[in-house]
C-alpha cells in the first residue's frame, strides 16, 4: 500500500457520514433492548460484554504498569484477566475495578463518536481493539470469540452500504450501553443469595476496606448515567 492508498484510508476513517433517520435509531435500541432482556438471547450475546469486560482489566493494568499475562473468556460467559505486579495498591485497584463499568464507557465513547457522525471511525475502531485483545487470549474459546465479533465489524465495514453500517454501529453501541447494566444487577442477585464470594466487587473490599455494595453502587451509578448519556447522544437529545 503507497501512501496514496494510506491516505484515502485515513480519510475514509475521519470522514463524518450523515446520521440515519430516527426511526432507525430507536429501532436498533429496541432490538438491542430485546437482546439483553430476553434471557437466551442475552444468554448468546452476552460474550461480547464479557470480552469488553476483560479487555476493561488489561488495559487499566498495563495503564497502570502491571504485566498482564493474558485473557481468557469461557462459554459460560464468564472470564479471566490474569495481571502480575504488587498484590495491592492503587494499580490493583483501578485494574479490579475497570471491569463492570468497561462496556458502559465504551458504549458512551461510541455514542459521543456516532452523534458525530463517525460511524467508519466507530467500526474500524473497534476492529482494532479487538485485534489487540485477541494477541492477549490464551484460550481458544475465547481466540473464537474475539475472531468472530472482530470479523462481523470488518465485514460490514467494507461489504455493506452505508445505512447497514449505520443501523450496525447503534445496534452495537446500544448493546454496550443496555449490555453494561444488567451484569451489575446479576452481581447485586448473586451476592445477596450468597454466590459469587470472589467477585470484583469483593477483590476490591479485599483491597480497599470498602464494602462490596459500595463498589456494587458505584458500577451501577457508571452503568446508569453511561446509558443515560449516551442515550440521549445516540437520540439527538
Amino acid at each position: 500500500m503507497d501512501i496514496e492508498d494510506m491516505t484515502d484510508v485515513w480519510h475514509r476513517v475521519v470522514a463524518t457520514q450523515p446520521g440515519p433517520e430516527p426511526w432507525l435509531v430507536v429501532a436498533t435500541g429496541l432490538l438491542a433492548c430485546a437482546v439483553v432482556g430476553v434471557r437466551g438471547s442475552w444468554r448468546l450475546a452476552r460474550t461480547a460484554i464479557t470480552i469488553a469486560h476483560e479487555g476493561g482489566h488489561g488495559v487499566l493494568a498495563l495503564a497502570t504498569g502491571r504485566r498482564l499475562e493474558g485473557v481468557r473468556l469461557h462459554s459460560d460467559t464468564s472470564g479471566l484477566t490474569v495481571s502480575r505486579g504488587r498484590p495491592d495498591g492503587l494499580g490493583m485497584v483501578l485494574t479490579a475495578a475497570a471491569g463492570y463499568p468497561a462496556p458502559s464507557l465504551l458504549g458512551l465513547g461510541g455514542a459521543a463518536l456516532l452523534a458525530a457522525g463517525h460511524v467508519t471511525a466507530l467500526l474500524w475502531g473497534a476492529t482494532l481493539l479487538l485485534l489487540a485483545l485477541l494477541v492477549m487470549v490464551r484460550n481458544a474459546y475465547g481466540v473464537l470469540s474475539v475472531v468472530v465479533t472482530g470479523a462481523a465489524f470488518v465485514l460490514v465495514s467494507w461489504l455493506t452500504a452505508p445505512q447497514v453500517q449505520a443501523a450496525f454501529a447503534y445496534a452495537a453501541v446500544w448493546f454496550l450501553l443496555l449490555g453494561g447494566v444488567r451484569p451489575v444487577f446479576e452481581l447485586h442477585r448473586k451476592r445477596r443469595s450468597g454466590g459469587a464470594p470472589d467477585s470484583d466487587a469483593d477483590q476490591l473490599h479485599r483491597l480497599t476496606g470498602a464494602p462490596p455494595l459500595g463498589w456494587l453502587l458505584l458500577f451501577h451509578a457508571v452503568a446508569l448515567c453511561a446509558l443515560v448519556g449516551g442515550g440521549r447522544w445516540l437520540l439527538g437529545l
